[in-house]
């Protein structure tokens, strides 16, 4: 796969999701947000082009790519035990996943490690930028853990490209300010992360913000007792962000790239 075929593939499933969400967010909003887009959005997607050059400019090349490496040098797990490609596949998407899961809530847990992620956190909105809200360490050690697991695992190219896809869609669908149907709420949260289970997620409540780590998959946090059903205080009573950086400025890009380096006053 060439890297301009991936590039068209990762550019124009993110453009269709974004809109498709930011249309949806505009027409029938899940909650009332406590700030509004307009002192949100340019820090948000201000940090997104943060990312992209960073990743560009550090890194020689992606995960896919590092996946066809692997997969000509008989490289990982699912290349010694000779699994079938299309085992391969969903083994590799799964165990991606689980990756991905148990990096966040390594984050959560290492001290260093929060003080990166936390700005994530720090929004006091949820809607569809706030999936694209990570810190550019964050970015770039996050990049790093998938391709070790990619090697180490062996996954095919093809499959870390749709993981790549999804996860990008799904971050952004489970940040979102939409509401599935109350009827199709209960079931869907058993086969993906919704928006409702994850808002839990950013709650100021810590005992709540350290909960629902999942992006994709819902399991996880159900198999490892970190599911919550639904905050406290409810859905229209929970508030969103962290009890620090809670002032309009930090809202600016400059002050998001600063976070980690700021006292988080606990």
């Amino acid at each position: 796969m060439s890297p301009s075929l991936e590039m068209v593939i990762r550019l124009g499933s993110f453009t269709a999701a974004f809109a498709i969400l930011t249309l949806w967010e505009g027409l029938r909003p899940r909650r009332r947000l406590a700030v509004g887009r307009r002192p949100r959005w340019p820090g948000n997607l201000g940090i997104l082009v943060v990312d992209i050059l960073a990743v560009r400019l550090l890194v020689p090349a992606s995960a896919v790519a590092v996946a066809l490496l692997a997969g000509s040098r008989g490289w990982g797990l699912f290349n010694l035990l000779g699994l079938p490609g299309w085992l391969a596949v969903i083994a590799g998407i799964v165990a991606l996943d689980f990756v991905i899961y148990a990096q966040h809530v390594v984050f959560h847990h290492v001290p260093l490690l929060w003080r990166i992620h936390r700005m994530h956190h720090a929004d006091v909105d949820i809607d569809v930028t706030t999936g694209l809200r990570f810190h550019p360490l964050e970015i770039l050690l996050s990049l790093a853990i998938k391709m070790a697991a990619v090697v180490i695992l062996g996954v095919p190219a093809i499959a870390v490209l749709i993981f790549e896809v999804v996860l990008n869609a799904a971050a952004m669908f489970n940040h979102s300010n939409v509401a599935l149907p109350p009827w199709l709420e209960p079931a869907a949260r058993w086969i993906v992360v919704t928006p409702q289970m994850h808002q839990v997620h950013h709650s100021t409540v810590r005992a709540e913000t350290d909960s629902n780590f999942g992006f994709n998959l819902p399991w996880w946090d159900r198999l490892f007792g970190t599911y919550k059903a639904a905050p406290a205080a409810g859905e229209v009573g929970m508030t969103v962000g962290l009890p620090i950086f809670r002032s309009a400025a930090e809202a600016r890009i400059v002050r998001l790239l600063t976070q980690p380096f700021r006292d988080d006053g606990r």
